[in-house]
């Protein structure tokens, strides 16, 4: 769907030859950064606006994940397979250097990104937001400070029981088609008063409530998808990212109880090199606000020597 005054889909293909959906905004000059939305989401997802873009000099690049919006599906997917669509996109664009930034399911595919051989030399830094760690990380209770709902989401605590949570994903993503409205209230009855506070704002959720239509309109199998890539080996090394040739910077809101913050200090600890900001106070939605800074740190080969520009440093509210 393509709301008034927005972009439509250009598309390129894999070498699978699959058709992947991105959209292109801000300066048509500016410094290329990839955008990777949440699960479930789509390239809709929010963003700054242009005028911030034109600003910050920065022209994003936002795909929907295979099985989400206008993105052909790729079943049994990996977290590592991003980095194919982003080649793709980037090639078709004719981008010899990007950077990348991450939300929520999106800083996984960020990663693989970053960790990926053939990327290697073209990715200049990644940023990720209140990111989820591998399910089978070792010495991380992955589900410690996470709320109910989205332990359900992702299966559960026991043995994942695929076909259960994959019913509740069809449930929840036709309930969604009906009422885009459906899921975000959802979501709000298991909000931290912190993220309520972050997505106060009436055209926020509008614009959430927006991107979970966009991006379940083809059916609920980009989420399905996800789920299942999250929770299963990435099938990639995050030891082998290396942050001398690409800097790595994670943020996460200490309040987060989508991806609890146990999740960005494992991470910390896998990517040599690898620096994490924790905003007090913040939480899973705070990550919207923070995407300005996150692109001007990105795009800024100075951002790290001025504390303005370091990410985190909005102060709690």
């Amino acid at each position: 769907m393509t709301r008034e005054g927005e972009p439509g889909a250009e598309f390129a293909h894999r070498v699978d030859n699959r058709r992947v959906a991105y959209e292109v905004t801000g300066a048509p000059d500016g410094y290329p950064v990839f955008l990777m939305h949440g699960t479930p989401g789509s390239r809709r997802g929010p963003k700054p606006r242009g005028i911030v873009l034109y600003r910050l000099g920065v022209r994003l690049i936002a795909y929907d994940r295979p099985g989400y919006g206008d993105s052909e599906r790729r079943e049994g997917r990996d977290v590592a397979d991003a980095a194919r669509d982003v080649e793709a996109i980037a090639d078709q664009l004719g981008l010899d250097r990007f950077a990348i930034a991450g939300r929520s399911g999106g800083g996984p595919h960020a990663l693989a990104c970053a960790a990926d051989g053939a990327l290697r030399g073209r990715v200049t830094r990644v940023a990720v937001l209140v990111s989820f760690a591998p399910a089978d990380a070792p010495q991380l209770d992955w589900f410690a400070g996470m709320n109910s709902d989205n332990v359900r989401g992702f299966g559960g605590r026991e043995d994942l029981d695929t076909a259960t949570m994959i019913a509740q994903i069809r449930h929840r993503a036709e309930r969604t088609a009906e009422d885009p409205r459906f899921l975000l209230e959802e979501l709000m009855v298991q909000m931290s008063a912190a993220d309520r506070r972050a997505i106060n704002d009436a055209a926020l959720r509008r614009l959430i409530a927006d991107t979970y239509e966009d991006a379940l309109r083809a059916g609920p199998y980009g989420w399905i998808d996800d789920v299942l890539a999250l929770r299963r080996s990435w099938k990639f090394d995050l030891g082998a990212i290396d942050t001398t040739a690409t800097p790595v910077r994670l943020w996460h809101g200490a309040e987060d109880t989508f991806a609890p913050v146990g999740h960005a200090r494992w991470l910390a600890e896998q990517i040599p090199g690898a620096q994490i900001e924790v905003q007090p106070g913040a939480a899973h939605f705070d990550a919207v606000e923070e995407l300005p800074r996150v692109l001007r740190w990105l795009t800024d080969a100075d951002a790290t020597t001025c504390h303005e520009l370091l990410i985190g440093t909005r102060r709690a509210q």
